[in-house]
């Protein structure tokens, strides 16, 4: 049975940092590409970065330069260090899996198993 759970999530101010993470079991995590989305009220869910289990890391446009995404293959585990949020930032932060081996995928329906999302809150 697999499993992804996220956690490290939280009410900060604009400007403060956070670090999530995920830590999954049942699956082979060194042969997954990583991902991290989020969803705010209202809004379809957005990828927001991922890693690749061949080494290499893509981010979205809106996080390039202040996020930061990590795996540890000894623990199972993916984080994702966010520094100077910013309200806008704040929705249901989630994190999944992708099975496929060939590219980083920036769409949700690629990803094979999801874990149930951590709050972030940012106020201005």
């Amino acid at each position: 049975q697999v499993q992804l759970v996220e956690s490290g999530g939280g009410l900060v101010q604009a400007g403060a940092s956070l670090r999530l993470s995920c830590a999954t079991s049942g699956l082979t995590f060194s042969s997954y590409i990583m991902g991290w989305f989020r969803q705010a009220p209202g809004k379809e869910r957005e990828f927001v970065a991922a890693t690749h289990w061949g080494g290499g890391n893509t981010y979205s446009e809106s996080v390039k330069g202040r996020f930061t995404i990590s795996r540890d293959d000894t623990k199972n585990t993916v984080y994702l260090q966010m520094n100077n949020l910013k309200p806008e930032d704040t929705a249901v932060y989630y994190c999944a899996a992708d099975g496929r081996v060939v590219f980083i995928s920036r769409r949700p329906i690629d990803y094979d198993y999801w874990g149930q999302g951590t709050q972030v809150t940012v106020s201005s």
